[in-house]
């Protein structure tokens, strides 16, 4: 009997101590302040530097842009030259022009504390102005098949002032190397809108957008890319954070 006294007496003290070191806790915001940077980042597709140095049939470059406006948002572009050969069994063409893309990132990653990495989907509305110049070309001889009658024209002719306009979508990342120095990839599809044809010839190939498909208003496309972010100002980011303290 006093054994089940004395247990009952234990276990009555210790939830009585327990009741009150809970009570001598209580959760406080911390509140931490740091700056997060707001400025102009500026690089280089490097994909199209090493796609120049390796194909023989391409040649490119594009500078890419972006500036915050928001802790999210941000405007961003690109700009860039190209000139491409493409040879089939039929045919040689070569493409050459520039190009331009604007539009919007967002960024959908949190940093912590004072990183600025980002993981993002954006739009871009993309413009080219660019020539196609018929190398050569083959024809064959549709009523004599049997024999595979063909013949071959290797005078070039230049087509000029053609255009194209096209909505792209991206989603990628950048990822901070070191202080402002940041490298970044991401994946596109391209919706072609319109673009200024020769009669009975297509466009094969479209600066900025890419390889053209028969009839299809679909394209794709990726870049890896180096930049540099130029900070202009910094604006504060305040990060609370809740802990337990002792009375």
């Amino acid at each position: 009997m006093y054994a089940s006294i004395i247990r009952s007496a234990i276990i009555l003290l210790l939830f009585s101590a327990m009741a009150f070191a809970q009570e001598d806790k209580k959760t406080i915001n911390d509140t931490l302040v740091y700056k997060q940077k707001y400025g102009l980042r500026l690089g280089a597709d490097i994909s199209k530097l090493g796609r120049t140095y390796f194909d023989d049939s391409y040649t490119g470059f594009e500078i890419m842009g972006d500036y915050r406006l928001s802790k999210q948002i941000y405007i961003a572009g690109e700009l860039g030259n190209e000139e491409k050969t493409l040879e089939t069994d039929y045919l040689n063409n070569t493409t050459k022009g520039s190009y331009f893309k604007g539009g919007i990132d967002i960024n959908f990653y949190k940093n912590w504390l004072d990183m600025e990495n980002m993981i993002f989907a954006g739009i871009r509305v993309g413009a080219s102005t660019f020539s196609q110049t018929l190398n050569n070309f083959t024809v064959y001889n549709v009523y004599n098949q049997y024999w595979d009658e063909q013949y071959s024209i290797t005078e070039g002719q230049e087509f000029t002032g053609l255009t194209a306009l096209w909505t792209e979508f991206q989603i990628g990342l950048k990822t901070e190397l070191f202080n402002n120095f940041y490298a970044g990839i991401n994946l596109q599809l391209k919706i072609l809108i319109s673009d200024k044809e020769i009669n009975n010839y297509e466009n094969l190939y479209i600066p900025g957008y890419n390889r053209t498909y028969d009839s299809s208003a679909f394209g794709g496309g990726y870049g890896f890319n180096l930049s540099y972010l130029v900070p202009i100002f910094k604006k504060d980011k305040v990060v609370i954070q809740e802990k337990e303290v002792e009375e």
